[in-house]
């Protein structure tokens, strides 16, 4: 499809993009924002793949244009690629993009935590659940961590930050387009759901009273389905997530430091997991 030239702020069929710092809000609706060539990338990819996520537009900075091709071949009228100068561009947005490339998509049929449990049993990866993570940045890294070590899901709290939310998109690197996720209402309930299909739950803590991960998992005492649980920085995991787990568990870090960041301590549990 031929790339349609924008010449002005107001034109038609760039309305999404306009000021998307505050737009990044519609992604609790299903509609976001994706910012730089691979994110974009990726999510013109699932497009192709007419499965959950669909691409709507794109919008490039005319010297992208060239880098941004061989992704923009075959894209049909469903799917119009807008064309600006950079100051045009910045316009729009509202601020200035120097990525130079944005897209909007849209989410189809949301996973449940039934289908994403169900899913994540054939595939044979661990389950990540997360319990009110509010930080775009934290929510992007553990996607990126889950998709490095071969997690098959992750399920959140409807208090976490969206995962489609353009900073949490991007600091995944676009994995939030390629690891399921499913909201759920609370860690209990999931606990009891995965609890029932044979899984086995992990609370991770920085008590120094729990066992640690790596001694548990070198014992065999875990069965072949593993999920661990994720708390907000600072609170981590709340009482009642904790009593819901199988096992409270905790990664050795040196004397007087208090705990991990929430990304780094899901990376170093997710490492020490058996690979499926």
């Amino acid at each position: 499809m031929e790339p349609i030239r924008v010449q002005s702020f107001d034109e038609p069929g760039v309305e999404v993009y306009r000021n998307i710092r505050d737009a990044d809000l519609v992604g609790r609706r299903g509609v976001f924002i994706a910012e730089g060539e691979l994110v974009v990338r990726t999510l013109l990819d699932r497009h192709r793949e007419s499965g959950r996520f669909r691409a709507e537009s794109v919008l490039l900075n005319r010297t992208r244009l060239g880098a941004m091709n061989d992704a923009l071949v075959g894209l049909g009228a469903d799917c119009p690629v807008y064309v600006a100068e950079q100051g045009v561009m910045d316009e729009i947005v509202g601020f200035h993009i120097h990525r130079g490339v944005l897209a909007c998509g849209t989410l189809h049929e949301p996973m449940t935590m039934p289908g994403l449990i169900k899913q994540a049993g054939a595939d044979g990866g661990p389950i990540v659940v997360l319990e009110d993570l509010a930080n775009h940045d934290n929510i992007g890294g553990v996607f990126r961590n889950s998709a490095a070590f071969g997690a098959s899901g992750v399920l959140l709290t409807k208090r976490c930050c969206a995962p489609l939310y353009r900073k949490a998109l991007r600091v995944s690197m676009g994995h939030v387009l390629s690891v399921p996720y499913a909201a759920i209402g609370s860690v209990e309930e999931a606990c009891a759901a995965l609890r029932s299909g044979g899984w086995t739950t992990l609370a991770l803590t920085p008590d120094d009273r729990a066992p640690l991960l790596n001694e548990l998992v070198g014992s065999g005492e875990l069965g072949g389905r593993v999920a661990i649980l994720l708390g907000a920085e600072g609170p981590g995991l709340t009482e009642t997530a904790m009593r819901s787990a199988d096992h409270r568990v905790r990664i050795p870090i040196a004397e007087g430091v208090d705990s991990l960041n929430v990304v780094v301590a899901g990376a170093i549990a997710l490492s020490a997991l058996p690979r499926p």
